[in-house]
């Protein structure tokens, strides 16, 4: 079954989160014997040159705002012409659709998937027999109305609302173009059910993006790790909540350490903390940390960082919004409520020797996911499939 897989950033070198849980997806579509072809952009910044044998680059471009020079003008102005949400409008391109319209005039393609739903504008330039999948990461127009709530600003009020609404329009319009929905937490699947009660909307157990669970060979070298992407504002608020709140409630004997890019505003704030930036095996930084802290405080879908964080075996302390869509996680994982309490299972969990039970528990709770996750990508494309043989079926005995 050959499946077009159309996204916003080609994800196979997974650099950031939205592509690790993207590239398992494929990763997955894989094993079940379907022939993926992925389309995206590369981000500028992130200087790749090498891709999966599956993906097609339509071109490298700005993504984040901040980076992007004059282009915020260009897109905001693009998004008011064709009345997409700007963050649509960053990813719309005549070289998109073009690629689009290549591949399928030159291949059948038994499936497209639409890969977060920015990328819905691609839907009018497909056949109208296209079985469609559509993948949602998260509830996009709730982040949205956080940011609205949050800001000062009455012009980004304004903005942030006028996005807010039309993204939740797109929402509630791709569940009644596509033969299923992918999401990545229960709560999001309850949310696409209000717009079509009779959508095939199906939760998926993502996994980790670690490619070995538990490498008891790392020795431990720090006390407290924190890793992300702190480009993000949802990411970046966090770090900072970690810093005002926690971090001077616990102990100055403690070694933290934090990795990932845009963050190196701690080496002058901070001194004692050790900023690494982005690091290049983000496996090996969380193995070598005693302590996972995760302190998320908003955003939508699951946390990549926190089911790695899981499969590799160290203790972890997170705050409630950082376990989202896990459901009942493994003992290793102690849910803080408060800046109080964070510091206080930091500071015991410090002192806690990995177990052999512990990492057997880690493996037991991965190995049950990973077996649920794939199941549901293999029923999912194996009922399409029948219904699709089915309506062809049909369709020849009524021509006859």
């Amino acid at each position: 079954m050959n499946v077009l897989f159309l996204t916003t950033n080609l994800p196979s070198q997974k650099l950031h989160g939205s592509e690790v849980a993207s590239q398992t997806i494929i990763d997955a579509l894989n094993q079940t014997g379907c022939h993926v072809t992925v389309v995206g952009y590369t981000r500028k910044e992130d200087n790749i040159t090498q891709f999966s044998p599956q993906e097609i680059l339509v071109r490298e471009q700005y993504v984040e705002t901040k980076k992007a020079k004059f282009y915020p003008f260009l897109w905001f102005g693009q998004s008011l012409i064709q009345k997409l949400p700007y963050s649509s409008a960053k990813y719309y391109s005549s070289d998109y659709i073009k690629v689009v319209k290549y591949l399928l005039a030159q291949k059948n393609y038994s499936i497209v998937i639409i890969d977060h739903s920015q990328l819905d504008w691609l839907t009018k330039f497909l056949p109208p027999q296209t079985k469609l999948i559509f993948i949602a990461h998260n509830i996009e127009q709730e982040i949205y109305r956080q940011h609205c709530q949050n800001s000062n600003n009455p012009l980004a009020k304004l903005v942030y609302q006028r996005e807010a609404d039309l993204i939740r329009d797109i929402e509630a319009s791709l569940t009644h173009k596509v033969q299923e929905i992918w999401t990545l937490t229960e709560h999001d699947a309850q949310y696409f059910a209000q717009f079509n009660p009779s959508a095939k909307i199906r939760p998926l157990p993502l996994l980790s993006s670690l490619d070995n669970l538990n490498n008891q060979s790392i020795n431990k070298q720090f006390d407290v790790g924190l890793i992300g992407s702190w480009t993000w504002k949802a990411n970046q608020d966090s770090l900072k909540w970690f810093l005002s709140e926690v971090y001077p409630l616990v102990p100055s004997s403690l070694s933290i350490h934090i990795a990932g890019r845009d963050a190196d505003w701690v080496k002058e704030q901070y001194p004692q903390i050790t900023y690494q930036g982005f690091v290049e095996n983000a496996q090996k930084f969380i193995a070598q940390a005693k302590v996972l802290a995760i302190p998320t405080l908003s955003g939508g879908g699951i946390e990549i960082k926190t089911l790695d964080a899981i499969a590799s075996g160290s203790q972890i302390v997170a705050s409630p919004t950082a376990i989202r869509g896990i459901g009942e996680p493994p003992p290793t994982v102690q849910v803080a409520q408060n800046p109080q309490q964070f510091a206080e299972l930091l500071i015991k969990a410090v002192d806690i020797q990995s177990e052999a039970n512990s990492f057997e528990l880690v493996h037991q709770w991965y190995y049950l996911r990973r077996e649920k996750f794939l199941a549901e990508i293999a029923e999912a494309i194996q009922q399409i499939s029948t219904n699709q043989e089915h309506i062809i079926k049909t369709h020849g005995s009524h021509k006859n």
